[in-house]
């Protein structure tokens, strides 16, 4: 079956012609000589009419400062890592071993809520 109301080339190319994208327009940096959008600051050199209004040098010599920073403490992260995964010494006349240590561990007090076993009825339709 056709379909009713078909459009026509035309027509649809007529709603299209609205479609087409722009290229956008780009000021001259009065400063530094590159391009950046009209009535907004250069993201370059940080300055708008003649005047700076952002002070982008300082701004990237924080950013790298911090990265750097960053760097540093992901490396003694991992060189901590690194030293907790190799197994301590445990001293000759502690007495203490791991598998003491892990023993102790494994000794829990229940609740005495907890010990009491349970004399509550099956719920509906639970079987037994």
């Amino acid at each position: 079956m056709v379909v009713r109301m078909r459009h026509t080339r035309a027509h649809t190319a007529n709603r299209r012609s609205h479609h087409a994208l722009t290229a956008p327009t780009l000021a001259v940096c009065g400063n530094c000589g590159s391009h950046h959008r009209p009535h907004h600051m250069c993201q370059d050199c940080g300055f708008y009419k003649g005047r700076m209004v952002i002070d982008m040098q300082a701004k990237s010599d924080k950013r790298t400062a911090r990265m750097t920073a960053k760097k540093e403490a992901i490396k003694g992260q991992q060189a901590d890592a690194e030293q907790e995964d190799t197994p301590a010494a445990v001293a000759p006349d502690s007495g203490v071993t791991p598998d003491k240590v892990a023993g102790d561990k494994m000794k829990t007090i229940a609740a005495p809520e907890m010990q009491a076993e349970k004399s509550v009825s099956p719920r509906k339709h639970q079987g037994s």
